[in-house]
């Protein structure tokens, strides 16, 4: 039976994708693991791994087409047996497939699903696909545990043994709900014996939900035409917009119109901090290559004290999912990092939990990938809130958009002297302002003066942040 190999969607906002380049050409054997296409996201250029074995048919989208709808038909593979040439291309351009449950591997028009695994674009990085329904992985193979990316990167977390888990999906694969399944029975916990197989429970959502659309009759802006009147020619230049650009502009466009915003500032003196910060990084130790283990900057306490604060307010540890809320076990604390033409939000997962130096070099490494355009996308969706930090540029205060599903942001601005009254005295300090916007539909105003204080709690009496 032919296998389809349909555009993949590469993060739960992704709608198109630009085909970039074809690995394999037609009549080429394809074996699981080969790379076979490259495709561009408004993130990343991603690999498509195939995970079954026969021969490349039929390309039906050329390299170098750009804006691809996620789910339709790119190619064809013949399966054992199966003769290549015989193999017609469908008479009406790259039909779309219906979404299939991940219980199922076939489409409707007969030819079995595409298998295929997403791996970001740099050699050896770890496979990584945000839906279970568009990457099955087949059989288990010589004793490897077959699973779903999502399903490794939850039992990673949990600290599950994938080899005690029965799956449930397609040619026994294990799938988020089988972990999920495991996690709630606590069996097969890493050194437990294995579990007999759990009853497969209802699968969550395995990415948080895309922002609804704003509402019908929203302004839709002025037009091209309509802007190009107001000046004249010869006096700008276009640029036309690439994919990261615009999706910043649709998404932060749509938390706007859809998430009410709303603001809590306060001042904070950073003495002690900075005296701390000093103390600290006089104390690291000198690596192989002469060069200190870590130098911590203002911004990794800030990201320590902001996953603190989540966990001090738990109620305000949560993000909107439509119809219901979600609270976190553990602080998801994103933060901005500007690249050439938009930026990314990387998220540390369990900030709460991390050393400050473990903090600071993890974030220097997404800052230099991040500007390469190598990070992975598990490693900048989700999260709670974000920080976005502009005192290096010398801003002193400023507001920012919330980055949906998050619930919220910390805009820090730059630290500097300042004369206030102290014991009825003036008195001079070191403080920076920050500036917190919140959901209204997650953290009334109560909730989020709560967690603004105890931020900045945290950053006043920064020894805290030690033990």
């Amino acid at each position: 039976m032919p296998i389809n190999v349909l555009m993949p969607a590469l993060s739960p906002t992704m709608e198109k994708g630009n085909l970039a380049k074809w690995l394999k050409k037609e009549g080429d054997a394809v074996k699981s693991g080969d790379v076979l296409a490259e495709i561009e996201t408004d993130k990343a250029t991603m690999e498509v791994e195939a995970i079954d074995e026969g021969i490349l048919a039929r390309i039906l989208v050329p390299e170098g087409t750009a804006d691809v709808p996620v789910n339709d038909l790119i190619a064809i593979i013949a399966g054992e047996g199966e003769d290549p040439a015989g193999i017609q291309a469908p008479g009406s351009g790259a039909a779309k497939a219906e979404a299939a449950p991940p219980s199922e591997n076939t489409t409707p028009g007969g030819g079995q699903m595409a298998y295929a695994r997403v791996d970001a674009a740099p050699e050896g990085a770890e496979p990584t696909h945000p839906s279970e329904t568009k990457s099955p992985e087949g059989a288990a193979d010589g004793g490897r545990v077959v699973a779903s990316p999502l399903a490794r990167r939850i039992a990673k977390i949990e600290g599950i043994d994938l080899s005690a888990v029965s799956g449930s999906g397609p040619r026994g694969r294990v799938i988020e709900r089988d972990v999920r399944a495991a996690v709630a029975d606590g069996s097969a916990k890493a050194g437990a014996s294995k579990a007999a197989p759990a009853a497969p429970a209802p699968a969550p959502a395995a990415t948080p939900p895309a922002p609804p659309k704003a509402a019908a009759g929203a302004p839709a802006g002025l037009s091209l035409d309509q802007v190009r009147g107001f000046y004249q020619k010869g006096a700008y230049e276009e640029v036309p917009l690439d994919g990261m650009r615009k999706t910043i502009a649709k998404r932060l466009t749509e938390a706007m119109q859809v998430a009410p915003h709303f603001y809590l500032t306060v001042d904070c003196e950073i003495d002690a901090l900075m005296t701390l910060r000093e103390q600290l990084n006089k104390s690291a130790a000198v690596a192989k290559d002469g060069k200190p283990a870590f130098k911590l900057s203002v911004n990794d306490f800030v990201i320590k004290a902001m996953g603190l604060a989540l966990m001090r307010v738990p109620t305000a540890n949560a993000v909107w999912a439509e119809d219901r809320i979600l609270r976190f076990n553990n602080a998801e604390v994103g933060v901005a990092v500007a690249i050439d033409g938009g930026l990314f939000t990387p998220v540390i997962r369990r900030a709460d939990q991390k050393t400050l130096s473990t903090i600071s070099n993890e974030m220097k490494d997404f800052a230099a990938r991040a500007r390469a355009k190598k990070l992975k996308p598990e490693e900048y969706q989700g999260g709670v809130t974000s920080v976005s930090n502009l005192g290096m540029f010398g801003i002193k205060h400023f507001t920012a958009v919330i980055n949906p599903p998050q619930s919220s942001i910390l805009a820090v601005g730059a630290g500097e002297k300042r004369v206030v009254v102290k014991d009825g005295a003036p008195a001079v300090v070191q403080a920076m302002t920050a500036t917190l916007s919140c959901d209204h539909r997650v953290l009334d105003g109560a909730l989020g003066a709560e967690l603004i204080s105890a931020f900045k709690s945290l950053i006043e009496n920064p020894m805290g942040m030690l033990v």
